[in-house]
C-alpha cells in the first residue's frame, strides 16, 4: 500500500497550479486571436461605408480607430496597430491565423510575425520574389514561434524574413539610414528625453560599451579617492583677484566654497567643486555622483551609464571621477556573414547576432578593422558545427559565443558577452571542459543550478553532442533549448 506524503501533496499542487497557468495562457492567447476576427470584421463595414461615402473614407477610418480606443480604454496607436496586424494576418499569414486561433501563439508572437512580413511582402510586390515567398516564411517562423519566446521569434523572423528577400530588405535598410536624427524633449522636472535613431549596429554597440564602463566603474567606486582638480592648474583655478563681489560668477564660484578666517584670511573647502562650475563644465564632480553624506558613490548602473553618456559626448573622455581604465573599453557586437559576401563575390545580408539582418558593405568594414575574427562551418540545418580562426585566440569561447549566441536558459535573450561560460555537468563532479559540456547562462539562470541550492528549488541540465541543453526544473518538467541555427533555404 502506497502511502502519499505532505511533499507529493505540495508537488501535486505546484504542478497543477502551473498546468492551469499555462492552459490560461492558451486560453487568453485563442481570445485574443477572436478578437483579431472581430477587427477584420469591422475592417469590412469600414470598407462598406468608405464605398459608399468615398470623400470621407479618412474621417470614417479616424472615427472607427477614436471609437475602439475610447471603449477598449488604449491609445489611438494601440488599436491602429491592432487593426494593421488583423488585416495582415487575415490576408497574408493562414497558418499564423491558425496557430493563434490555437493559443499555440501569443499576440505577441502575432506581432513579431507580421512586422517581420513586412519585408518579405514588399519584396513580392517589388516582383523579386515569387508569391509563395510568404509561406515558406510562414513555415520558418512557426517552428521557432511555437517552442520560443516572442522575443526570440523577433530575431529568428527578421532573419528568415532578410534570407528571404535579402535585396529588398538591403534596399530599405539604405533609405533608413536616411532618417537617423538627434532629439531633445523635455520631460519636466529639470529632466530631458535624448533621443538618438542610428543604425542598429551602432546602437548596439554604443549600449555595450556604456554597460560595461558602468560595470567597470561601480566594480572600482571603493578603491577611488574623490578626485580633486589641480589648484597650480592657473588655466582652470580662479583667485579672489578675477571676481568683484557684485560680479554674477563671484557667487557661482565663491558661496559655500570659501572658508574665511581672521583678518581677510581663507581658504577653499576641497569638497566644494570650487574650482569648476558644474552648469558648464562636463567634467566637475556631479551632486548626482556622491552620497552628500559620505562622499560615497551610491549611482545605480543606469545612473552611471546616463553620466558616462554625457561624459563622452560633452568631453570626448569619461571624467577622472569615473576612475581609470575606461579608455580601453570598446563597444562590441558580434557579427555573422558568409565567406563569399565577406570577398564581395555577392551582397547577401550578414546578420547582427542576436538582433537581425545587417547590410554587406557595413560588415566587411567591420570585418576589415577587427584583428581577428572567425569562421564557422555549419551542417545542412545551419547549425554551427565547428570553427577556426584567422588568429590563434580562444577557439573553444569563439565556438560557443558562435554557437550560443545568447543565454542557454529557455527564452532568455542576454547576449553571451553578458553571461558566463558554464559546465552543464559540473567540473568538481567530473564534467569535461569540452565543447557539449559548456554553455553561456546569464548570471540570474546560471544561479538556479548552483550546488547551495536546496533540491526542492534547483534546477539541473544535461547536454547532447548537438548542443541542445534540457532544463528538468524542481517540479520534475523538462523543457529544451536547441541551440540557434543560422537561417539556410537550399
Amino acid at each position: 500500500m502506497a502511502f502519499r506524503t505532505d511533499l507529493d501533496l505540495d508537488l501535486e499542487e505546484r504542478c497543477r497550479l502551473l498546468d492551469e497557468w499555462v492552459e490560461t495562457r492558451r486560453e487568453i492567447a485563442a481570445l485574443e486571436a477572436k478578437a483579431s476576427g472581430l477587427l477584420v470584421q469591422r475592417l469590412r463595414v469600414r470598407e462598406a461605408d468608405a464605398s459608399e461615402h468615398p470623400f470621407h473614407r479618412d474621417a470614417i477610418h479616424r472615427s472607427m480607430i477614436a471609437e475602439y480606443a475610447a471603449a477598449g480604454r488604449v491609445s489611438t496607436g494601440s488599436v491602429e496597430y491592432a487593426f494593421t496586424d488583423a488585416r495582415t494576418v487575415s490576408r497574408s499569414l493562414p497558418a499564423t491565423r491558425a496557430a493563434f486561433e490555437a493559443g499555440a501563439i501569443s499576440v505577441g508572437h502575432v506581432r513579431e510575425i507580421v512586422r517581420a512580413s513586412v519585408i518579405v511582402s514588399d519584396a513580392i510586390d517589388d516582383g523579386t520574389v515569387a508569391p509563395e515567398t510568404m509561406g515558406l516564411f510562414e513555415a520558418a517562423v512557426l517552428v521557432v514561434a511555437e517552442r520560443e519566446t516572442a522575443a526570440r521569434t523577433k530575431a529568428h523572423a527578421r532573419q528568415v524574413a532578410a534570407t528571404l528577400a535579402g535585396v529588398s530588405l538591403l534596399a530599405r535598410q539604405r533609405r533608413a539610414m536616411e532618417e537617423r536624427s538627434v532629439q531633445v524633449r523635455s520631460v519636466g522636472d529639470g529632466l530631458s528625453l535624448l533621443t538618438a535613431v542610428l543604425p542598429e549596429w551602432v546602437a548596439e554597440g554604443i549600449a555595450d560599451r556604456l554597460t560595461r564602463m558602468a560595470h567597470q566603474i561601480a566594480r572600482t567606486r571603493d578603491e577611488r579617492a574623490p578626485h580633486l582638480p589641480s589648484h597650480d592648474d592657473r588655466e582652470q583655478s580662479r583667485d579672489l583677484h578675477d571676481f568683484t563681489p557684485d560680479d554674477a560668477q563671484y557667487e557661482a564660484y565663491f558661496t559655500g566654497g570659501v572658508i574665511f578666517g581672521e583678518s581677510g584670511t581663507f581658504t577653499t573647502d576641497p569638497h566644494a567643486g570650487l574650482l569648476r562650475d558644474p552648469m558648464t563644465d562636463p567634467a566637475s564632480p556631479d551632486i548626482a555622483h556622491l552620497d552628500a553624506d559620505t562622499d560615497i558613490d551610491t549611482r545605480t548602473i543606469d545612473q552611471i551609464r546616463a553620466d558616462v553618456l554625457a561624459d563622452l559626448l560633452l568631453a570626448a573622455t569619461p571624467s577622472p571621477e569615473n576612475g581609470t581604465g575606461l579608455e580601453n573599453i570598446t563597444a562590441r557586437i558580434q557579427v555573422t556573414i558568409a565567406a563569399t559576401t565577406l570577398v564581395g563575390a555577392d551582397d547577401r545580408p550578414a546578420h547582427l547576432d542576436g538582433h537581425g539582418p545587417l547590410a554587406p558593405e557595413i560588415a566587411r568594414r567591420l570585418a576589415g578593422h577587427h584583428t581577428g575574427w572567425t569562421r564557422l562551418f555549419l551542417d545542412p540545418t545551419g547549425l554551427v558545427t565547428e570553427t577556426d580562426t584567422y588568429t590563434p585566440t580562444e577557439p573553444m569561447r569563439r565556438f560557443l559565443r558562435a554557437r550560443d549566441q545568447h543565454c542557454r536558459f529557455p527564452g532568455c535573450r542576454t547576449p553571451t558577452h553578458r553571461c558566463d561560460i558554464d559546465h552543464t555537468h559540473d567540473h568538481a563532479r567530473g564534467g569535461r571542459t569540452r565543447t557539449d559540456n559548456l554553455s553561456h547562462l546569464c548570471r540570474r539562470h546560471h544561479a538556479l543550478k548552483h550546488p547551495d541550492i536546496t533540491d526542492t528549488h534547483r534546477w539541473t541540465a544535461h547536454q547532447r553532442p548537438d548542443g541542445t541543453i534540457t532544463w528538468t526544473s524542481p517540479l520534475g518538467r523538462t523543457y529544451t533549448d536547441p541551440p540557434p541555427r543560422r537561417v539556410m533555404f537550399t
